[in-house]
Order: C-alpha cells, then structure tokens, then sequence
C-alpha cells in the first residue's frame, strides 16, 4: 500500500508511468469513453480547508471512475469535535478504500496515514501540495514535451508550492529559480530536498525569470494567513509576475498558476489572460492526473 503525502512519496519511474495513464484517461475522457476501473470503490473527501478545483476534480474524478464519494468536513464530522485523528483514520479507513484530506499541518495527515488501512492522499496541507504540481508538470509536457533539463522560476511566497516545486526538481531532474521577499524565503530542510544544486535563490524576481521555461507564482497570502494579509502585500510588492518577467523568460516560456488568482497582485492581468498563459489547462489536468494517481493506488500499474 502507498500513501501520497508530499511529491517525493514516488519515484521517478512512477511519475513517466502516472503521466502516461493521465494521459490515456484524459483522451478517453475527451472521447466520451466508458471507462469505470474503480467500480465498487469509495473515496473519502475530507476538507478542514475549503476548496473548489480540489473537490470538483477528486469529486468529479472518483465518479467517473465508476467509484462513489463520501464528502465530510470538520463540521459534520467529529473531526472536528475533537476526536483524535488516528481513531477517526481507524475508523474511515474501515469503511471506504481511499482517503483525501485537505487540511493544515502535514503531521496531521502523516497521523492520519499511519493509521490508516487504506491509501491517503494530499489534497493540500501549510507545507506541501503535490497534487497540484502533478497538474502543472502533465501541463508542461503536453505543451513542451519533457519538463527535465529545463528551468521553472518561482516569484512570490515560500510557501507550500514552493516546497513541492523543490521536490519535483530533485526528482525529476530540473532547476527551480526562486525569489522571495525577505522573510518569506523557502526552508530546503522543511521542503525535504537535499540536493542543493536543483534550485537557485535570486533576490530580484526578474532575474529568476531570465531564460526560464515556466514562470509561475500563487497567491501572496494563503489560505490561514489572513492576518497577515496586509504586511504581505507591502512586503509582496515587487513580486508581481508582469509582462517585464515574462519578457525576461524564454520566449516560448509558459505562466502557471495554481487559482485562484488575484489579478494586480501576484500576476497582472495581461499575463494570466495573455498567449503564454495556460492556467484553464492546468486547472483542468487536476481532474485527469487525480484521476490516474487514484487508479494507481488502488489498482497498481495497469498494462
């Protein structure tokens, strides 16, 4: 059994083979195929964070499997009357065959793991958001081919994209640019990579962006940082993707983001709407690349 908790849970090897199901299961889905391999299974959603793109695709997703959904958050559910974490992981884990959980602190979803008899997955926690980066590479690939070899520029916050970008990198065998505002820098220990020569700092965001492949950013604050809103937006200011960073990048360079965004802050709104944006792509490619992670964990390569 396999847990996917942050990026470096696979392999390699395992990401060539995810991307290639993605792949399949997408075109069967844009053909309006049949396809149910997760019949009779069950996925348990379970958000102490709210979402749109997470549940509609893991929703979406689990249907057209042929699986079912059950859709609990903490306030109808006694996770959030202070039931421990591992009971409520024995007990779920009993009745449905895969589990989801968005929340905050990754110790709360590597708890939930331990105890579980049923494979879990990441749907976003403070440090880490595999699932999305998933989408953005299967993105980069149908695009622009492989993503090895090439450079992916981070402007904004370190925050738990900026972790799993890292991951990516050492895995799979790319450079990560990163600018931060001071203060807001990424933690190599707490994004879990060793290899320092898959990533390089850079104090100005338009030098992160020279010559890079992928240009990508989030939101300045993120979701349980509202208090801090208002010193992130001073502190933030210069870390606007702009036409300016997207002229420093390649010219076929490509701009992500993860959504939702806030034009005339992170990214203005000439590059997000504009010609290197593929941002509806990525969105969507959540839905597909979900869909062959779950295939995967409970059935196993295919084929």
């Amino acid at each position: 059994m396999k847990h996917y908790l942050q990026f470096k849970d696979l392999r390699a090897e395992e990401y060539a083979y995810l991307f290639e199901r993605a792949r399949i299961i997408k075109k069967r889905f844009k053909n309006y195929e049949k396809y149910h391999p997760l019949a009779d299974r069950t996925l348990a959603m379970i958000f102490e964070k709210a979402s749109t793109r997470t549940r509609v695709s893991f929703e979406a997703g689990m249907y057209q499997m042929g699986g079912s959904v059950v859709h609990l958050t903490t306030g109808d559910s006694q996770l959030g009357r202070a039931e421990p974490v591992e009971d409520s992981a024995r007990v779920i884990s009993r009745m449905c065959d895969l589990v989801m959980i968005r929340t905050y602190e990754q110790a709360k979803l590597a708890a939930f793991a331990a105890h579980s008899r049923v494979p879990v997955i990441n749907g976003l926690t403070n440090e880490f958001h595999p699932c999305q980066i998933l989408a953005d590479i299967l993105t980069y690939i149908e695009h622009r081919s492989s993503i090895q070899g090439k450079v992916v520029a981070w402007v904004g916050d370190g925050n738990n994209m900026a972790n799993t970008w890292l991951q990516a990198a050492e895995i799979l065998g790319f450079t990560v640019h990163v600018s931060t505002p001071g203060g807001y820098e990424v933690d190599p220990q707490l994004a879990g990579i060793s290899n320092m020569g898959c990533w390089k700092v850079f104090k100005d965001p338009l030098d992160a962006c020279r010559g890079a492949d992928l240009v990508t950013t989030d939101v300045w604050t993120s979701m349980g940082y509202e208090a801090e809103n208002e010193a992130r937006r001073k502190a933030f200011a210069d870390w606007c993707v702009d036409a300016e960073m997207m002229a420093a990048a390649r010219p076929d360079a490509l701009f992500m983001h993860c959504l939702p965004a806030h034009r005339g802050e992170e990214v203005s709104a000439e590059v997000i709407d504009g010609p290197q944006s593929v941002v509806w792509d990525e969105a969507e490619n959540r839905l597909h690349v979900q869909k062959g992670l779950m295939e995967y964990l409970l059935l196993g390569r295919i084929g």
